[in-house]
């Protein structure tokens, strides 16, 4: 089978982000089998060692520029500027970012390789690849959009949490653009692909005459095996990358809210952020006693060994969370919030406790001192949440799904 793979985002090296690791894995898998030729665009992180490690994963590589973004300019000029991108968007039912991002060339190279029908089918990384398949397409070649996450519901639950940068623009864009943008885009294709059983619900109110397939991501288990050891101590690891919303307000939340009230019973615990592009607000939380901010390091998983318990304080986002796989396939115990767990059957009632529960400060420190205080339910939690990433979330079972969609089954 011939696939052409649109991914707007550089899949690699597969550490950078939640979109780099699903589209590479994916990627990685259908390979084996068939013919990937992907089409992506280059940033100014992207090296020439990333563009030749990548080649080596598919079968054809063809990158373009990505558009510079757009300066920021101040007064009149910059007021004229940002009402004109928001006329468009709201024209065109299109997020900003989507049509920012839209590339004439590469419409250009689609619409040859479904005219001369050198794919069988064609497969959107991500929803913000959907601009270059025409609706006319599904009539000659299998298309496949892999959303990751619903642009609309992860707008409207950042709102909803009051964590948008910007919640009146959030607010005009979701009533005017992100709802038409979904509803238009998803009837474009002939399969549409999800992480979770949440964001099926929400294509399904648009698309419900199709099966919508849910394909949660995976770990790669050979990059984050099970550690040799409980560490002990009273260290909690947060990760993830920390220039984006929804973590950084993770991180606020917790090295403010939470960390305060535990260090009133272990004033020796330490909150440990690591990822990489810290923004301005994570560094500042390096003045709180016990917060350490690491920025990009060599090797998560080693920092996952070292640490007690991983937390995932995610308040806001859709779709299932990289981090909280890979905190479990590492072996370490998790705490999480709704949104930190979403997708996982961890604590239900009849299956082995994989992870434990908690969205408020109070929830959070019972949660962790029940961890700091009890070795045998980290041994617990770290033995059955490998066991579930080993069952049901790896790189191979998705791959394996994926393939079947791609195949048109």
């Amino acid at each position: 089978m011939r696939i052409l793979m649109l991914s707007s985002t550089f899949p690699y090296p597969p550490s950078r982000g939640g979109t780099e690791i699903r589209t590479f894995n994916l990627l990685k898998y259908l390979q084996q089998n068939h013919s990937v030729s992907l089409v992506t665009q280059s940033n100014k992180e992207v090296t020439n060692a990333d563009v030749e490690e990548l080649r080596k994963y598919v079968s054809e590589l063809i990158i373009f520029p990505l558009p510079p973004e757009p300066e920021s300019q101040g007064g009149i000029t910059g007021l004229f500027s940002k009402t004109g991108r928001f006329i468009e968007s709201v024209v065109k039912a299109t997020p900003p970012n989507v049509l920012h991002r839209y590339s004439p060339a590469i419409q250009a190279l689609v619409d040859d390789y479904v005219e001369a029908k050198k794919c069988d089918v064609i497969t959107c990384e991500h929803s913000v690849n959907e601009i270059y398949i025409r609706p006319e397409f599904r009539h000659s070649v299998n298309t496949v959009v892999d959303v990751h996450s619903s642009v609309y519901g992860w707008v409207r639950d950042h709102l909803e949490m009051k964590a948008s940068q910007n919640a009146l623009r959030d607010r005009l864009y979701l009533s005017l653009v992100l709802e038409r943008y979904e509803k238009r885009y998803s009837a474009k294709f002939s399969h549409i692909v999800v992480t979770t059983a949440d964001d099926r619900q929400e294509f399904l109110k648009l698309r419900p005459d199709i099966e919508i397939a849910v394909i949660p991501n995976g770990v790669d288990l050979e990059l984050f095996p099970y550690r040799s050891q409980d560490s002990g101590g009273h260290g909690l690891i947060f990760v993830g990358a920390m220039d984006a919303s929804h973590n950084i307000d993770a991180a606020r939340f917790f090295a403010l809210e939470v960390l305060p009230e535990l260090q009133k019973s272990y004033p020796d615990a330490t909150f440990s952020i690591v990822g990489a592009r810290p923004a301005a607000e994570i560094l500042a939380l390096k003045d709180i006693p016990g917060v350490i901010v690491t920025g990009r390091v060599n090797s998560m998983v080693e920092y996952l060994h070292q640490s007690t318990v991983c937390v995932v304080p995610l308040r806001t986002g859709f779709g299932i969370k990289n981090k909280t796989l890979e905190a479990m396939a590492a072996g370490v115990p998790v705490v999480a919030s709704d949104r930190g767990l979403e997708g996982l059957a961890v604590d239900s009632h009849g299956i082995p406790l994989g992870a434990l529960r908690a969205n408020t400060p109070r929830e959070y420190v019972t949660a962790i001192s029940q961890l700091f205080e009890q070795p045998q339910l980290r041994s617990e939690l770290s033995d059955n949440g490998r066991k579930l990433v080993e069952i049901e979330f790896t790189w191979e079972i998705a791959g394996q799904r994926y393939e079947k969609i791609c195949c048109g089954s």
